[in-house]
C-alpha cells in the first residue's frame, strides 16, 4: 500500500518544482498560457507574497468567486503557501447565497471575476455590500460583514472600492522570499486550508473545513488510483469550486507531477480541442458532460487517441455512457470516484484494472488507508455483505468539521471518527460498493447537489404560498430535475410562471424548479408527516402526460 504524505500544499508544490522544474504544470489552450513547474511555483509564490503584503494573515479566510481561471489555480496554491483558508464560492450563486456565505464564513477577502454566464458579479457585490462603492481599497468597513476588508476583481479595469489583479500583484514587492519561506514553514499539515460550502438536510449551507492533510492525501491516492505519473496530462472541465475540480483535478496533478489543462467554462469544443492539442491522457467529468461530448455533431472530427484514464463522478453514471467513454472515447481505464465534500471528497474508487462490469455497476472499493463499512441506519451496527445500509468511512479524508457548527459536525462524525454519509449502499465480498439510494432527500442534477429544504425555504418567502415541498424527478439529460409542489394561501392566486420568475436572480439557476404543481393538500402519514415518496409517484404519473 502506498505511503501517506505529511506535508502542506505549499511544500508539495515546492518539492515538485525542484523535482521536475521543466515539466508542464499548467496549460490553457485558449489563452496560449503555459507554465512549467518552476514557473508555476514562482507565480504562486508571487501571489502568496502579494497576499501577505495586503495584510492577509495565516488563518484568514479568502473567498474566491470565479470560474476556472488561471488566477483561481494560483490563488489555490498561493493560499496553500501563506496559510490563508481558501473559501470556494459556487459560480452559480446569486445575491442571497453570496450574502449568506460571506457572513457565515467570516471572509476577510473576496476575489471575484466581473461576470459569469450573463450574471454581473459586480452588480451583485455592490448590491450586497453597498458601502463598497465609497470605500478605500482594502479598508472596507461594513457592519454586515465585519471581517471583510479586501475585495479583488480579476480584471485590469478599475472599480470603486476594489483592487484589480494588477494592484494586488504589486504588493508582492513589499515581501521578501525569506518572509514567505518563514510563513510557509510555520504551517502544519493539520491546519485548515480550504472551506467549501455544502447544504445538509437542514438546507442551510455549512462550511466544510478541510486540512492540507485531507486534501494532499486524497489527491495522492486518487492519482494513484488512475496510475498517474508526471507524463500524464489532465483536461479539467469540472468547476474548481467543487472538490472534483480543485482536489481530484488540480491537486491530483501536482501530487503526481502531471500537467493541468483546465477549461475555463465547460464547452464541448473547448474540451475536445484541449484534449487533441495537448494530447491529454486523462479527462474528468460528470455524466452530463460526457454525454454532451459524445453526442456533439463534431465529436468524430477530433483525435482523442491519447486518452487513457480520468474520473467520472458527481452523480450515478449510466452504464451505456461509461461503456462509450471507455470504448469510443478511448479512456479504457476511466475510474469512478464516490464521496462527498466532507470526505475531501474521495471515499471509494474503481481501479484502472477493474473489469468493465465493476467500473459501470459499482463505485469501487475503499481508497488506500481508509476504513469503509455499511451500517444499519438506525442502530449503526455493521451489516453483512450484500445487505443495504448506510455507507460510512473513517480516515485521513474526514473533514475537521463544519465551520462554527459543532452540533452539525457531531451529527455526522461520531466519537470514533466515523463519518456517516447519509447514502445507502451495498458492499460485495471484494469491498466494491453500489450506491442504492439516499437517506437524505438530496437531488443531484447534472452533478450539482440540490437540497430541497434550501429551495423550499426560499419559495416560502413568496407572499402567496402557504406550503412548499420540493422533490427530485427523473430527467434523461441531468439525471434529476427539481419539482416544487405548492399550496396557495386561501383567497390568493399565483401562476407557475410567476413563481419561476420569482426565483430568477435570487437562487442559482440549477436550483430553480423545472416543474411546479399547485395542489390543495400534501399526502400525509397518520402522525402528520408529509410523504414525499407519494409526491414523487404522483409527479412521475404527471410527467408521463407532458
Amino acid at each position: 500500500m502506498s505511503k501517506m504524505l505529511d506535508m502542506t500544499i505549499g511544500q508539495l508544490l515546492e518539492s515538485k518544482a525542484k523535482e521536475i522544474p521543466d515539466n508542464d504544470a499548467l496549460v490553457y489552450v485558449d489563452r496560449g498560457l503555459r507554465y512549467s513547474y518552476e514557473q508555476f511555483n514562482e507565480e504562486c509564490r508571487r501571489v502568496a507574497k502579494a497576499f501577505i503584503g495586503l495584510g492577509i494573515q495565516q488563518g484568514d479566510h479568502v473567498a474566491i468567486w470565479a470560474s476556472n481561471t488561471p488566477e483561481w489555480v494560483t490563488t489555490q496554491f498561493a493560499t496553500g503557501k501563506m496559510g490563508a483558508v481558501l473559501v470556494t464560492v459556487n459560480t452559480n450563486y446569486q445575491a442571497r447565497e453570496l450574502e449568506y456565505l460571506l457572513k457565515q464564513s467570516d471572509s476577510q477577502t473576496l476575489i471575484l471575476m466581473e461576470s459569469y454566464k450573463g450574471t454581473s458579479y459586480l452588480d451583485i457585490v455592490y448590491e450586497v455590500i453597498p458601502e463598497l462603492k465609497t470605500s478605500e481599497k482594502g479598508k472596507l468597513q461594513s457592519e454586515t460583514y465585519p471581517f471583510l476588508k479586501n475585495v479583488i476583481v480579476l480584471s485590469e479595469d478599475e472599480y470603486p472600492g476594489m483592487f484589480n489583479w494588477r494592484d494586488v500583484l504589486q504588493y508582492a514587492d513589499k515581501v521578501t522570499n525569506h518572509a514567505l519561506n518563514e510563513r510557509l514553514n510555520e504551517l502544519d499539515p493539520e491546519d485548515v486550508i480550504n472551506m467549501q460550502y455544502t447544504s445538509g438536510t437542514t438546507g442551510f449551507p455549512k462550511g466544510v473545513m478541510l486540512t492540507h492533510n485531507n486534501l494532499v492525501n486524497t489527491a495522492k491516492h486518487a492519482g494513484e488510483g488512475m496510475r498517474f505519473t508526471h507524463e500524464d496530462r489532465l483536461c479539467i472541465p469540472v468547476p474548481f469550486f467543487h472538490c472534483f475540480g480543485c482536489v481530484l483535478g488540480t491537486l491530483v496533478c501536482v501530487t503526481s507531477g502531471a500537467t493541468m489543462v483546465p477549461v475555463q467554462e465547460f464547452d464541448v469544443i473547448d474540451v475536445l480541442t484541449s484534449i487533441e492539442k495537448e494530447r491529454c491522457t486523462a479527462i474528468h467529468g460528470v455524466p452530463t458532460m460526457f454525454i454532451a461530448e459524445l453526442n456533439h455533431p463534431d465529436y468524430s472530427s477530433f483525435d482523442l487517441t491519447s486518452l487513457r484514464t480520468g474520473i467520472m463522478a458527481g452523480s450515478t453514471c449510466p452504464i451505456e455512457v461509461m461503456k462509450k467513454v471507455s470504448n469510443d472515447m478511448g479512456a479504457s481505464e476511466l475510474t469512478i470516484v464516490y464521496g462527498q465534500t466532507e470526505t475531501s471528497p474521495g471515499i471509494t474508487q474503481t481501479r484502472t484494472d477493474d473489469s468493465l462490469d465493476i467500473r459501470v455497476q459499482t463505485v469501487g472499493r475503499a481508497m488506500p488507508h481508509l476504513d469503509v463499512r455499511i451500517v444499519d441506519p438506525v442502530t449503526r451496527t455493521e451489516v453483512p455483505y450484500g445487505v443495504q445500509g448506510e455507507i460510512c468511512c473513517r480516515g485521513y479524508n474526514v473533514m475537521k468539521g463544519y465551520y462554527k457548527n459543532p452540533d452539525a459536525t457531531n451529527k455526522v462524525v461520531d466519537k470514533e471518527g466515523w463519518l456517516y454519509t447519509g447514502d445507502l449502499a451495498v458492499m460485495d465480498e471484494a469491498g466494491n460498493c453500489t450506491i442504492t439510494g439516499r437517506l437524505k432527500d438530496m437531488i443531484i442534477r447534472g452533478g450539482e447537489n440540490i437540497y430541497p429544504r434550501e429551495v423550499e425555504e426560499f419559495l416560502y418567502t413568496h407572499p402567496a404560498l402557504l406550503d412548499v415541498q420540493v422533490i427530485g424527478v427523473p430527467d434523461p439529460k441531468y439525471g434529476e430535475e427539481v419539482m416544487a409542489w405548492v399550496r396557495v394561501k386561501e383567497g390568493l392566486e399565483v401562476e407557475k410562471s410567476e413563481l419561476i420568475a420569482f426565483c430568477k436572480g435570487k437562487i442559482a439557476h440549477y436550483k430553480i424548479p423545472r416543474y411546479i404543481e399547485i395542489c390543495e393538500e400534501f399526502p400525509m402519514t397518520a402522525s402528520g408527516k408529509i410523504q414525499k415518496f407519494k409526491l414523487k409517484e404522483q409527479a412521475i404519473q404527471i410527467m408521463k402526460t407532458l
